[in-house]
């Protein structure tokens, strides 16, 4: 029941049995060869151990011995039992069905080959454990194609990626085809990986990346390009094409040995593949919602057929458009980088592949841990035809494609309540030029309006925000506001054909600050071509100028925060030829910071120069550059693009490049050498008509440089080069081009037509009537108890995001959920008390308030619907809203007691030490009659327990918090580590309640392993003790060494509900009252007035005096003498 995970080895040749069932590849000589069961078995674990071993920087020695030793006499039973297997087909599909049942599970004390107990030391374990809701787990077996979308980034980067969850949905949408994700380990599990030598694998099926057909990479960003080998590494396959493709021989066929095909796409790939042609076997460019598809469509065939790698390939590139497989291409040197086929039939060009958007297959995943985009993000419009010409999306998205409003509101409104998010984004390039979102945004508000909902809005044109826009944005909380000028001066925003004049950009500031915004977020860029110091002055002048318009009476005024980037030349854009100077930007930094360094209420955030000159050295690159990324991978580049890193980051980037053979020069980032606006001067263009005379792109004075052929010519956008140079012509007359979408004028660019498709706009709908922003429905009229357990896999999602978990699994269930009153409403939801990651429970408890009552069985049943595997509901209860003085009734927390948990620990013991008891004898001589044969007895931990329990203090040192490190206050904080405690006991190992053992997570019993019970006060006005801080109290007794192994939380004792205090005060106004009314009914002889309308008397009233007086005056006639004295109790 409790057994450890395997060994490394064994876990390796069981994790690639299928290899051996078919002919094997031998790694050595790449061709595939008759071998035995048991020498297929090792040959492969060898190949992938030589692998990983080179990943983590071991030295190939140890592989190649390791490859040398003879199988094991475990490693022979489980081929037997593999060869017994293989003689019936039933029996082999049923042992597959069970290696994916296992692979899956946590079963048998690991997760993907890793020990569970070690995923608590995993930051956010729950990112590779593919238990998120809405997660697919199609059956291995089922598919004859298998892909896995590997994102070079974490987690919380690549799940909130639209795109990567919307191909995800597609792929597993189609028969026989399925799809698993990986991403980017942080370096917690890296190093797990290679503790264990393990693969890195598959969040879902938890199965190594070289067991599927396929691995589609996405290539967002250039630096990201190590982080792409880095996970090649990991997996245990080959870097390169030409190294997958050497050891390829005869029928490409995964199950048998062969490597899995390897591709990319994304945007940095669709604007320039060469860079990074080294390590693909095929890209895949543009839009991708069809395009892959057709490759599952397409392998599915070629596996069929039995046909090579090659052969593959050169189906897939002949076949399927906008596939590039770049083995068919050759780099001729004089030609500027760029490549020509060297294959007969493939394409000489790669038009790249274009898509309707569609919103209903964005709605996916929903991640257990927060992610960068932690909302619903439905796409509304897909590409932009502004034509700002510093914008290379901008240029490799055309034409334009409007989504239909009522599919946006369909699909915003089946999102919503699919997934149980609380806020949703709509996206486009630029989300001001969807027309219809006026209309759409108010009707999605109105349709939720009671939902308790937001709409975020990415950064939008300040010219279109309206009243109509700022309606929309918002809900329970106000969000932020982002606009883009871009350029500091109406000349550079006209260069750059921005489309904005200084009153637009003041209108739509101001509306802002009118509709109650106090903080706006604008964007700049400096470095664009043209520009002067003037220029980059002039984003400070600019900014101040919209400051002073912006005040209330008090003098306040409008804060705003820039970001100001510099600015990188891309591919396919009109300054694709301009060169950048790092030199320049420093000095246009500092021009910009002089000038807001005494201005109140600015903040600023530059770009790191050093990024956008590596951005730069790899976008605009040829294949050259592959030997850069390469060598910066193995100088340990990884995550370059976060900030925090940036100067070890440059300097392992300038030395890639310095070994192989280049310099920075090689894109002029650093002298600045080619720049086509500033080196000839823009007054020699302006003006100069007749025949094309002066101009830059034709004519005597045309640049030959800009018919150079360039490494990424390769890629038919759909717009032409002659376009790009008249467009660079243009920028340099300060010419603006209007946008072909809405003005009806056709810029000639050479997208629209049969290849591409043509411009898109949705009919505008009425704008339907604002119906206000609905404040979440605060009633508290009922509260649920909710009883449950935290087990399984779920043990490693932590407090914060279980408290969210709950939220979204509410909402989805539509259960009438009270919030509370505050400026950012939340839902009354309340846990008992944090359970530490990793450790198991059965004794959860969360408090749920509604305002409109609900059955405790149907709430439950919706409830339980939305919840994972892993938190089963034990009982759900009502409890009093009120007690019966009107007062609310006390809360979870207030009513917490006790805890009991459970604590799996043994002692720690390094290999040279023996531990040795207190009479002097060795572990060997005392051990215990239930098994122990080294480390402590139990006779001894029952003894530190009695220890402990006759103690009246015990001062414990435990480290404080991060917040009070960050503070400058102490790091650690004492406690007394014996006031908590109610109650401990030693028990042996096995003992403790079944659902401990069940979900036990340590390794096999070890040396001094005992099961310690303890009870700690849980009360607010007084600390608990963790257990962690009880393994360290054990510590200190014992003068020994130990480690917690499982951690079980049994019970949480809950105290009486607190009883009403009588108020004396209180009960004396009612008497008064009743009295008054008494003598009321008897002198005028009518029956009992439950509301008596004389002068003074007030239900329940606190005004004694005047009731009172009343009384007297009453009792004084000539009926009620006796009752002077009623008034005065």
């Amino acid at each position: 029941m409790h057994s450890i995970a395997q060994p490394a080895t064994l876990c390796l040749l069981k994790a690639h049995q299928r290899w051996a069932r078919n002919n094997p590849c031998d790694q050595l000589t790449g061709r595939t060869v008759p071998l035995s069961a048991n020498e297929g078995l090792e040959r492969r674990a060898g190949a992938l151990r030589l692998a990983l071993a080179r990943s983590s920087r071991i030295p190939s020695s140890n592989c190649q011995s390791e490859k040398k030793r003879p199988p094991s006499a475990m490693l022979a039973t489980e081929q037997k039992e593999s060869g017994e297997e293989r003689r019936t087909e039933n029996v082999g599909a049923a042992r597959e069905a069970e290696e994916e049942r296992r692979l899956r599970s946590s079963e048998g004390g690991a997760i993907a080959g890793i020990p569970r107990h070690e995923w608590v030391s995993i930051q956010k374990p729950t990112r590779y454990l593919g238990n998120e809701f809405g997660a697919v787990h199609k059956e291995w077996a089922s598919a004859r194609v298998r892909f896995s979308l590997t994102y070079p980034e974490e987690y919380e980067i690549g799940a909130s990626n639209m795109g990567h969850v919307m191909l995800y949905t597609l792929l597993n949408d189609q028969p026989h085809m399925l799809c698993d994700r990986s991403y980017m380990p942080g370096t917690d599990l890296a190093l797990l990986l290679k503790k264990y030598q393990l693969p890195l694998f598959a969040v879902e099926s938890k199965r190594s990346l070289a067991d599927f057909d396929a691995l589609g990479f996405s290539l967002a960003y250039e630096l990201g390009a190590t982080n792409i080998l880095e996970m090649l590494a990991l997996s245990g396959i080959p870097i390169s094409w030409k190294e997958r493709q050497a050891s390829a021989d005869g029928k490409w066929d995964v199950e048998g040995g062969s490597w899995p095909l390897i591709f990319a796409g994304g945007p940095t790939a669709t604007s320039n593949p060469e860079p990074f042609a080294d390590f693909f076997d095929f890209f895949a460019l543009g839009d991708g919602e069809e395009c892959l598809p057709e490759i599952g469509r397409c392998l599915d065939t070629c596996k069929a057929e039995g046909l090579s790698r090659d052969a593959t390939l050169f189906r897939l590139c002949t076949t399927v458009r906008g596939v590039y497989v770049p083995q068919f291409y050759e780099r001729l040197e004089g030609f500027g980088g760029a490549v020509f086929p060297i294959r007969e039939g493939v394409p000489e060009r790669i038009l790249r592949r274009v898509a309707a958007p569609n919103p209903f297959v964005q709605i996916g995943l929903v991640p257990y841990v927060e992610t960068i985009h932690d909302r619903l993000t439905v796409e509304i419009r897909r590409g932009c035809t502004r034509g700002c010409r510093f914008c290379q999306p901008g240029m490799l998205t055309r034409p334009a494609r409007d989504v239909p409003p009522e599919d946006v509101v369909q699909a915003v409104e089946e999102g919503m309540r699919r997934t149980g998010y609380n806020e949703f984004s709509l996206l486009s390039l630029s989300c001001s030029d969807y027309l219809a979102l006026p209309a759409v945004g108010l009707e999605i508000k109105n349709r939720l309006k009671d939902d308790a909902v937001t709409l975020a809005l990415p950064s939008q044109r300040v010219d279109r925000f309206d009243d109509n826009i700022a309606n929309i944005v918002g809900g329970t909380r106000t969000t932020g506001l982002t606009f883009a000028p871009e350029g500091g001066t109406q000349r550079m925003r006209d260069i750059i054909n921005k489309g904005l004049t200084n009153e637009e950009l003041l209108r739509g500031v101001k509306t802002a600050w009118d509709r109650g915004w106090k903080q706006v977020k604008l964007y700049f860029m400096i470095g664009l071509p043209g520009e002067t110091d003037a220029d980059v002055i002039g984003i400070a002048e600019t900014v101040q100028w919209l400051q002073s318009q912006c005040r209330d009476r008090n003098g306040t005024a409008m804060s705003f925060k820039l970001t100001v980037s510099s600015f990188t030349p891309k591919p396919h854009t009109p300054f694709q030829w301009h060169s950048q100077s790092t030199d320049e930007l420093r000095r246009k930094q500092g021009l910009l910071k002089a000038a807001l360094r005494d201005t109140r209420g600015i903040s600023v955030n530059y770009s790191t120069i050093e990024l956008s000159a590596m951005e730069d050295f790899i976008s605009r690159g040829d294949r050259r550059i592959g030997a850069v990324i390469r060598r910066a991978w193995e100088l340990g580049a990884r995550n370059d693009g976060w900030w925090m890193e940036y100067e070890s980051c440059y300097k392992k980037w300038g030395q890639a490049i310095k070994d192989a053979g280049m310099d920075w020069k090689y894109r002029q980032v650093e002298a600045g050498e080619w720049n086509v606006l500033e080196k000839l001067g823009d007054g020699q263009y302006r003006g100069q008509g007749g025949g094309g005379k002066g101009r830059l792109d034709r004519g005597p004075l045309a640049d030959p440089r800009l018919d150079m052929p360039l490494p990424w010519d390769i890629v038919d956008t759909g717009i032409t080069k002659w376009w790009l140079k008249t467009d660079l012509q243009r920028a340099l007359e300060a010419a603006t081009v209007p946008d072909c979408s809405h003005s009806g004028l056709c810029s000639e660019c050479g997208v629209c037509g049969d290849e591409f498709g043509e411009n898109v706009v949705a009919e505008v709908p009425p704008i339907p009537a604002y119906e206000g922003h609905q404040k979440p429905n605060s009633d508290r009229i009922q509260r649920l108890r909710v009883r449950y357990g935290k087990l399984g896999t779920m043990v490693y999602v932590g407090h914060l995001d279980l408290q969210k978990l709950f939220e979204r699994a509410l909402r989805r269930a539509a259960v009438p959920v009270s919030y509370d009153s505050g400026f950012h409403a939340l839902p009354r939801i309340a846990i008992a008390k944090a359970l530490q990651l990793g450790a198991s429970s059965t004794a959860e408890i969360v408090d749920i308030e509604l305002y409109r009552t609900t059955s405790p069985a149907e709430f439950r049943e919706k409830l339980e619907a939305q919840l994972p595997e892993g938190l089963p509901i034990y009982n759900v209860e009502v409890i009093p809203m009120k007690r019966a003085d009107g007062k609310f009734s006390d809360s979870i927390g207030q009513l917490m007691q006790s805890i009991e948990h459970f604590v799996v620990i043994q002692e720690d013991i390094s290999p040279d030490e023996v531990p040795a008891h207190r009479d002097g004898s060795s572990t060997a001589e005392t051990s215990a009659s239930d098994g122990q044969s080294e480390g402590a007895t139990l006779a001894e931990y029952r003894g530190w327990v009695e220890e402990i329990l006759a103690m009246d203090k015990c001062k414990l040192e435990l480290p404080g918090s991060k917040f009070s490190a960050r503070k400058g206050r102490q790091k650690t904080k004492a406690i007394d580590a014996r006031k908590p405690i109610l109650g401990l006991e030693a028990l042996p190992w096995g003992a403790g309640p079944q659902a401990l053992w069940a979900n036990y997570g340590g390794p096999e019993r070890g040396p001094g392993a005992v099961t310690l019970r303890y009870v700690s006060q849980a009360a607010q006005t007084e600390p608990a003790l963790t257990p962690a801080a009880l393994v360290k109290l054990m510590a200190k007794v014992s003068k020994r060494r130990f480690v917690s192994l499982h951690v079980h939380r049994s019970a949480i004792g809950l105290a009486e509900p607190s009883k009403p205090q009588v108020d004396t005060r209180y009960l004396a106004f009612l008497c008064r009252d009743e009295a008054h009314a008494a003598a009321y009914r008897q002198f005028d002889g009518t029956s009992r007035i439950e509301q008596p309308n004389w002068p003074g008397y007030k239900k329940q009233s606190k005004n004694v005096y005047e009731a009172s007086t009343y009384a007297r005056e009453m009792a004084q006639n000539s009926k009620g003498q006796k009752l002077a004295s009623v008034g005065t109790f």
